[in-house]
C-alpha cells in the first residue's frame, strides 16, 4: 500500500489524541511548585538548626539530589514525572534524574564501561560548559575590577 504525504498526514491526525495541554500544565506547575516549596521548607529547617543561609542553601540543594536520585533508583521519579512532565525537571531534581537514570540504565555493562561512562553522557557537556562559563565570567569580573 502507498501512500502521499499528505493521506499519511490525514492518517495520523484522525488516529492520535489530542495533549491536554491545560491539564499538562496544570500538573507540571502544581508538582514543580511543590518541588521548590519544599526545597524552601528545608532551607527554612536547616537554617533553624543553625545554619547560615548559604550553608542551608547547600544542604537543600544536597537534599534534593539525593532524594532525585534514590527516587529515580526506587523508580517512583519515572511514574512521578510521567504525570509531571516539566515540573519535575525544571527544578534541581530534573538533573538529578538525569544522571542517576542513565547510569542505572547501563549498569547491566558494567561498573566502569556502563555505570561510570553513562554518568558523564550528561554532566560531561554541563561540567564542561559550566566550568568554561565560569572561567570566563571570572575573567570579565578581574578585567573589570582591574579598569
Amino acid at each position: 500500500m502507498s501512500m502521499t504525504n499528505q493521506d499519511y498526514g490525514k492518517l495520523v491526525n484522525e488516529k492520535s489524541r489530542p495533549s491536554p495541554m491545560g491539564k499538562n500544565l496544570v500538573w507540571a506547575f502544581l508538582v514543580g511548585g511543590a518541588i521548590c516549596a519544599a526545597g524552601q521548607g528545608l532551607m527554612n529547617l536547616y537554617q533553624k538548626y543553625g545554619l547560615d543561609k548559604e550553608q542551608a542553601g547547600t544542604a537543600t540543594s544536597i537534599t534534593l539530589i539525593f532524594a532525585a536520585a534514590l527516587l529515580t533508583g526506587l523508580g517512583l521519579f519515572d511514574k512521578l514525572a510521567k504525570r509531571a512532565g516539566a515540573g519535575t525537571l525544571v527544578p534541581i531534581t530534573g538533573f538529578a534524574n538525569a544522571m542517576v537514570s542513565p547510569a542505572l540504565e547501563f549498569k547491566s555493562e558494567g561498573l566502569v564501561t556502563g555505570t561510570a561512562a553513562k554518568l558523564f553522557t550528561v554532566a560531561g557537556p554541563v561540567l564542561v560548559f559550566g566550568i568554561s562559563a565560569s572561567v570566563i565570567y571570572g575573567l570579565i569580573l578581574c578585567l573589570l575590577q582591574s579598569l
